[in-house]
């Protein structure tokens, strides 16, 4: 099959073999981007093995029924991805794989939709026809957008941890400094009992705002409840030191994208050594999907009519 021609300007940022093993093959991706007031979202997508190796471009796909992301995409168009586990997909190399970049929000075309129903099929099975489903289904499956970004840089460890520094192509990662205190304080929000038992899945990612605006995502290795804060332990060797906003994600999943479950929470990080640090969680959310995937195609159907309704209510669109 070959790649999706996604962005008319070339890239000269290329990626070597087991790189690109990983971005085809992986199931699911962490994707990262900034709120506005310099904390990073963390949530999980499928890229069904979309890049452009000569463009310089990966990407993924998404309703336009859940549009928050898209508007914060449009926004500040700097994020990242991160293909964090290999589980259920069809990518062998082991290692992390974050590409940080320019996202574009691409409308959906007819042979778009045709190129892209072929690769989710591959990743997530064959799609659900019939008259129900065609109706139900409509802003779930037709109503789709593209979202390319072009790489600007491109972090990677050899491991599933993501031990010691870097390989890095592009240019170097710069530091990045501490963020001044939010205004109604660092103090925990949530209990955090509770959003200590909700962040246990056992794919984790931490992401915060790197020095040139960039998300950067490490590996969360380990989590657990101290009182009035979360302590974590990140993997690599990047972790900042001084106070931020972080974002952190949580998620388990079944093949195809069956038995969906998912935590993320954005909140103030105290870096106390390299890797480690006491998280003050602000906000909480998430979702568990049915393992079942009669009953995850129903509630896709759902909310993406839900949010496609919000979106034309509140003049959401996507240049054309």
């Amino acid at each position: 099959m070959n790649d999706i021609a996604q962005d008319p300007l070339v890239s000269t940022l290329t990626w070597p073999d087991e790189v690109d093993a990983i971005i085809g093959g992986d199931l699911t991706a962490g994707l990262a981007y900034v709120t506005p007031a310099g904390g990073t979202v963390l949530s999980a997508v499928a890229p069904i093995g979309i890049r452009d190796r000569e463009a310089g471009t990966v990407g993924f796909t998404t309703s336009l029924g859940f549009g928050r992301k898209l508007d914060r995409i449009t926004r500040d168009p700097k994020v990242a991805l991160a293909y964090h586990t290999r589980e259920h997909g069809f990518a062998t190399p082991p290692g992390v794989v974050v590409v940080q970049g320019t996202a574009t929000v691409v409308p959906s075309t007819a042979e778009l939709r045709d190129e892209l129903t072929v690769r989710a099929e591959r990743f997530l099975g064959p799609l659900k026809r019939g008259r129900f489903w065609d109706r139900w289904l409509r802003a779930y499956y037709d109503d789709r957008v593209l979202v390319t970004v072009r790489a600007e840089r491109i972090l990677s460890w050899p491991d599933e941890v993501a031990t010691g520094e870097p390989a890095i192509v592009g240019p170097p990662l710069p530091a990045a400094p501490p963020q001044s205190p939010p205004k109604k304080g660092t103090a925990a929000r949530v209990d955090v009992g509770k959003a200590a038992r909700k962040l246990t899945p056992s794919h984790r990612l931490l992401g915060w705002r790197g020095g040139d605006g960039y998300p950067v995502v490490v590996p969360l290795r380990a989590i657990g409840g101290f009182g009035d804060y979360l302590w974590l332990r990140a993997g690599g060797e990047i972790l900042p030191p001084g106070e931020r906003r972080i974002g952190v994600l949580a998620h388990d999943y079944q093949p195809e994208l069956i038995g969906l479950r998912s935590a993320h929470a954005l909140g103030w990080l105290e870096t106390t050594e390299r890797g480690e640090g006491r998280f003050y969680p602000h906000t909480m959310g998430g979702f568990v999907a049915p393992p079942n995937k009669t009953l995850l195609l129903l509630a896709n159907g759902f909310l993406a009519r839900r949010g496609l309704r919000q979106a034309a209510k509140a003049g959401r669109t996507v240049p054309t």
